[in-house]
């Protein structure tokens, strides 16, 4: 997969009485296959999580969204309409299992680029840990 689209993440982490804002500007790939896009990028020190690479898997019909990352500090996040998955999630501190369930997909994407939003919640089993809203763009 060629890295030549640049990939533009905006995430806004908000807890009961914290808010977080994170920008990420980083090349990588991006491809369209069997209705899904795929968004590769290598994560970096800046992140937190040098070493490893990040994978996007995006519905184009909005329904999904796959957030995994591979290498030391693996994690997978499954965000979909209607269903609260259990998922895997490394911190740099030991690992934890969330519950996760979305709030709102949008896929805007199409093979050549353009933008994906989604906010989802993660929860503790017993309480709401935050909320989440992310924007990805790629461009050429």
């Amino acid at each position: 997969m060629k890295k030549d689209f640049l990939i533009c993440i905006d995430g806004t982490m908000e807890q009961e009485y914290f808010s977080d804002h994170i920008q990420l500007k980083t090349r990588g790939g991006f491809v369209f296959k069997d209705g899904n896009f795929f968004i590769t990028y290598e994560e970096s020190e800046t992140t937190g999580y040098a070493g490893c690479t990040t994978t996007v898997k995006i519905a184009q019909d909005s329904s999904r969204v796959a957030m995994l990352r591979y290498g030391p500090a693996a994690s997978q996040l499954i965000i979909e309409k209607g269903i609260r998955h259990v998922c895997h999630y490394e911190t740099g501190t030991g690992s934890l299992n969330l519950g996760v369930a979305a709030d709102e997909i949008s896929c805007e994407l199409t093979p050549t680029g353009g933008t994906a939003q989604f906010s989802y919640t993660l929860d503790s089993g017993t309480q709401e840990i935050s909320r989440n809203l992310v924007t990805i763009t790629v461009s050429q």
